[in-house]
């Protein structure tokens, strides 16, 4: 066959598998029903030690670098990615293979070096999570199918990791010991002293496991129970060391990050006080499959599919009682319409309040850099108007990039202390912005971070707010 036909074939298999996205959506939300919510009355959010609502937005970065491979971030380059994109997060893939390079023996080199990394990220008043991988185990969601004997090798290696094999060795209680050694060494050697966001501060919490796959176990059948078993035993094991970081939990990737409704069920915290588990799905639609694009039909696929992950994501992140946090999305952002992509993903995840780690920190078509130090075009279009944090409960918050109104309402909270930061791109506000505010207030403008911080003068618990910011002129003053 000709490679033109290829590709219409290959491009009719994307939308074919959207459609069955969408129907098996609609089948299992007739089987799920919607899961009683756990006491949520709202959305819940991460917090900081002041009882700020965190609103993350950043990187994904791989651990390439660690170990001191020239590839690890320098406090330059973290830098440059904030001058870049104005965001304060980062979430760090680790792998187990190198956490734990042999049964029992753990890497504190490599533990070593991470803290260095947090150190910088830090010092930047970055955020950072730190997520694990389990590559061995299946084949990366999304990916073109492996030959049949890989595929099967892959099955029993996941089969193995899931105990859903008579024969299995218990590789979960070497993984959760694996979590184990890495909180406590963080714990040990990252610092609490002075500056605004100390390394041990910057720490927001643990992945507990990047894109689960279930080998011959999928579906719901998968997520209510090994999934659900493996977190609460790794839940259980790590607050035995650690009882105060956030940990994230991620439903089954090959379905959830597609837009299929997930079945994972509540999962409680044995810490004292309030629970801290956090849902981190990823956005991975199957239309923008290698080789897919956001145009022409493509656009209208996608569209439905980020909807239907949108309604899941907040269903499940309120049964879980969890603040939502978008652990990863993407595409091939030099593909036509990609810039058009990124604007309604960016609308989509302000839509929901959450916090999001999109494309790769790492040169090459996922990323904002077009290789080392040279930003690529697109990362003018993800540079964003968005709130970095919030001296209350958020209760909506959108920028429109036509016509450049960043508009933020929030409740008072009693308790809560501290400045409403709100980043603002400076090719959009290069004088900073005309502040408009329903209440009492003071207000700063930072114009080497291009954020703007405002204090309410007298906050009353329950009283909601409305900030909109606009680009300044030359004759007006900010505040």
């Amino acid at each position: 066959m000709a490679a033109g036909g290829w590709r219409v074939r290959g491009r009719v298999r994307r939308w074919v598998t959207a459609l069955v996205v969408l129907a098996c959506a609609a089948g299992v939300l007739l089987n799920l029903g919607t899961p009683a919510a756990v006491g949520a009355t709202g959305p819940r959010f991460l917090t900081d030690a002041q009882g700020r609502a965190l609103v993350l937005y950043g990187l994904d970065a791989d651990d390439t670098g660690l170990q001191g491979a020239s590839a690890a971030p320098t406090a330059r380059a973290v830098l440059a990615e904030q001058g870049l994109l104005g965001d304060d997060f980062a979430r760090v893939l680790l792998h187990w293979s190198r956490v734990e390079p042999r049964p029992g023996h753990y890497d504190d080199a490599y533990l070593a070096d991470l803290v260095q990394r947090v150190d910088r990220y830090a010092a930047a008043g970055d955020h950072v999570v730190l997520a694990m991988a389990q590559d061995a185990y299946g084949p990366p969601p999304g990916t073109a199918a492996l030959p049949a004997a890989v595929d099967a090798a892959r099955i029993t290696a996941a089969d193995s990791f899931w105990r859903t094999r008579d024969d299995a060795p218990d590789l979960q209680d070497r993984y959760a010991a694996a979590w184990v050694h890495v909180a406590r060494y963080l714990t040990a050697h990252l610092t609490h002293g002075p500056g605004a966001l100390t390394p041990a501060d910057a720490v927001v919490g643990f992945d507990l496991l990047d894109r689960p796959w279930g080998g011959s176990v999928q579906g719901p059948a998968f997520e209510t129970g090994p999934l659900a078993a493996f977190y609460e035993r790794v839940i259980t094991r790590i607050r035995d060391v650690d009882p105060n970081h956030w940990l994230f939990v991620e439903p089954e990737a090959a379905s959830a990050d597609t837009g299929l409704p997930s079945a994972l069920p509540y999962l409680p915290d044995p810490r004292h006080g309030t629970a801290r588990i956090g849902y981190a799905p990823q956005l991975y639609p199957a239309s923008l499959d290698p080789g897919g694009s956001y145009t022409g039909t493509g656009v209208f696929w996608t569209d439905r599919l980020l909807g239907s992950w949108a309604i899941q994501a907040l269903r499940t992140a309120r049964r879980l009682n969890a603040p939502l946090l978008v652990g990863g999305w993407g595409a091939d952002l030099t593909a036509p319409g990609a810039h058009l992509y990124v604007d309604h993903v960016q609308e989509l995840v302000d839509a929901l309040m959450a916090g999001s780690a999109c494309c790769d920190a790492a040169p090459g078509a996922w990323s904002p850099w077009a290789r080392p130090g040279k930003p690529a075009d697109i990362a003018g279009v993800l540079q964003t108007a968005y709130p970095r944090v919030v001296a209350g409960v958020p209760v909506e918050f959108d920028y429109d990039k036509g016509t450049l109104v960043f508009t933020l309402q929030f409740r008072d909270v009693a308790g809560v202390v501290g400045t409403t930061d709100v980043y603002l791109p400076p090719s959009d506000f290069p004088l900073g912005p005309q502040v408009e505010f329903d209440a009492d207030f003071t207000s700063a403008w930072d114009p080497s971070r291009h954020v703007l911080s405002v204090t309410v003068t007298h906050p009353v618990p329950g009283t909601v707010h409305t900030l909109r910011l606009t680009p300044t002129s030359p004759s007006q003053n900010v505040g």
